[in-house]
């Protein structure tokens, strides 16, 4: 009896895994691309990464974004037609949902930052005289700093 509730529970329950992410045609006049460096902390006392950032957005607050060190795809965002999805290490961690992006995620928090939006949740956004950007959460000490080409 137990095996046959045990076979139940796993034939109709399970994880779901999150589908890759829609493709985007950056090519289309509605997204505004912008391309530079950054750094990204993930922690208080971690080493920081450095990285190319390629961030694209459209008015409907639409965006996409990739942040790599040549030849490896560190992490690569969307939040599109009020869904949203991320992925770490080339597809080896995938999260999505609908609706807004969760808080604790620096890399729509920058999307939101840099489109003129308020972060949300203990995140603090500033811009430099040179053009650059810094979104640090004053609790976990993660943040994220670069700037665009021009």
């Amino acid at each position: 009896m137990a095996l046959l509730a045990l076979a139940a529970l796993l034939l109709f329950t399970g994880c779901r895994t999150v589908p890759p992410a829609p493709s985007v045609n950056l090519n289309d006049p509605a997204w505004t691309v912008r391309q530079g460096q950054a750094v990204w902390t993930p922690e208080r006392g971690a080493e920081g990464i450095a990285g190319e950032l390629m961030l694209a957005t459209q008015p409907d607050g639409s965006c996409w974004m990739q942040f790599s060190k040549p030849p490896f795809t560190i992490m690569t965002a969307s939040h599109l037609a009020n869904r949203w999805h991320i992925e770490f290490q080339q597809g080896s961690q995938r999260y999505g949902g609908a609706g807004e992006p969760p808080a604790r995620l620096a890399w729509f928090q920058l999307a939101n930052a840099l489109s003129g939006q308020p972060t949300r949740a203990h995140w603090e956004f500033s811009h430099d005289a040179d053009d650059g950007w810094l979104l640090k959460h004053s609790k976990r000490g993660e943040k994220l700093e670069g700037y665009f080409h021009p």
